[in-house]
């Protein structure tokens, strides 16, 4: 198992790499080109500039996060392979430059949903928050422009500038698609890129939804074990793999993550994981509210020792790396990405990591 640890880019992120640098147990970053829009090659120079930057300070570049699906791919409109070919151009230059795994999504409009970027706990740190009545009484423009105005000044990921001008469209785009036809155009996806990234030496990893249902009306099709057994199925290849978020399956009580964990790490699906806390504040029905949680167990509603126990069992050998860490300690920063927060779970994850090997009478 490598730890690795969320980094947006120079320039787009407060946390420097040296503060990464000197996270106990640390060995690489998981960066992405901030600035290039979704469809667009990532240049080879680029790529290679920022791995250079990034090995300086002793850090790893083998995982990016996340090479964005164009909106008109995920729709299946005529100019998809268009940018499935700058898709695939990516990945030879990722590949050219020695990442191992590329993380990506298939949601609809918005990588990932929340309704408050700064909720505050009792004890005063500030997490994500979800509330579904909230999401049910909003225009979608309307929250995309409070979402923005939270975000501390931050681009966040999924809801870049340049996808959120066209929202109304989008909305218009995909009103009334079946579920089928986004299936469809995903498998469309995966057998142009699949074999290009077996070339490239890449694993692709596609991130649950999140949360895994519907949001505004927009098709959630990557949320549950089954949906997992259908997405490898499409294209049967180790290339053709997940990024196990537990905190994006978690806000869904129904999903039992280390089961999860066993069946697709089992079969060697499961290149990349998020290992994060979620905690249900109400129940999973017409009303849901959650928040992301501290990584400690008794924080949150998900075991996660037990989650660390079923990677330990299936002898993970991927990348993991903590999650939506809250503001701690007077930070402010992006929303969700806490630096203090986060390098305290790598500290409780590697913990639960070293004990599990050890009682298997294993090197941690």
């Amino acid at each position: 198992m490598k730890m690795v640890f969320r980094w947006f880019g120079e320039g787009f992120d407060p946390v420097p790499l040296e503060y990464i640098r000197q996270i106990p147990g640390v060995s690489g970053v998981v960066p992405m080109l901030s600035d290039i829009p979704a469809g667009d090659v990532w240049p080879l120079e680029r790529i290679l500039a920022m791995k250079r930057r990034v090995e300086a300070h002793g850090l790893a570049m083998e995982v990016i996060e996340s090479v964005n699906v164009h909106e008109d791919i995920k729709l299946g409109l005529p100019d998809r392979d268009q940018y499935i070919s700058n898709y695939i151009a990516t990945l030879e230059n990722l590949g050219k430059a020695g990442v191992k795994v590329v993380c990506y999504n298939f949601m609809p409009v918005f990588d990932w949903v929340r309704t408050d970027l700064s909720h505050t706990l009792d004890d005063g740190s500030k997490v994500l928050y979800y509330d579904s009545a909230f999401v049910d009484g909003v225009d979608p423009e309307a929250f995309a422009k409070r979402f923005n105005a939270g975000s501390n000044g931050f681009s966040l990921p999924g809801w870049e500038p340049e996808r959120l001008e066209t929202l109304r469209r989008l909305f218009e785009q995909y009103k009334g698609m079946p579920e089928e036809e986004l299936w469809r155009n995903l498998e469309y996806f995966l057998k142009a890129v699949i074999p290009a990234a077996e070339r490239a030496g890449i694993k692709m990893a596609i991130h649950p939804d999140d949360p895994p249902w519907s949001v505004f009306g927009l098709l959630r099709i990557i949320k549950n074990e089954e949906s997992l057994e259908r997405l490898v199925g499409l294209v049967n290849s180790p290339s053709n793999g997940i990024a196990l978020c537990s905190g994006a399956l978690g806000a869904d009580a129904r999903n039992d993550i280390p089961s999860i964990v066993r069946r697709f790490g089992g079969m060697g699906r499961i290149p990349f994981a998020h290992v994060r806390n979620v905690m249900h504040t109400s129940g999973q029905g017409s009303h849901t509210t959650f928040y992301d949680a501290q990584h400690l167990s008794s924080m949150g509603s998900l075991d996660m020792y037990e989650i660390m126990r079923a990677y330990s069992d299936i002898d993970f050998e991927g990348y993991i790396r903590p999650d939506h860490g809250r503001m701690i300690w007077g930070e402010s920063g992006r929303p969700g990405y806490g630096f203090y927060d986060r390098a305290l779970g790598v500290s409780y994850l590697l913990g639960l990591w070293e004990a599990l090997r050890k009682g298997k009478g294993m090197r941690a």
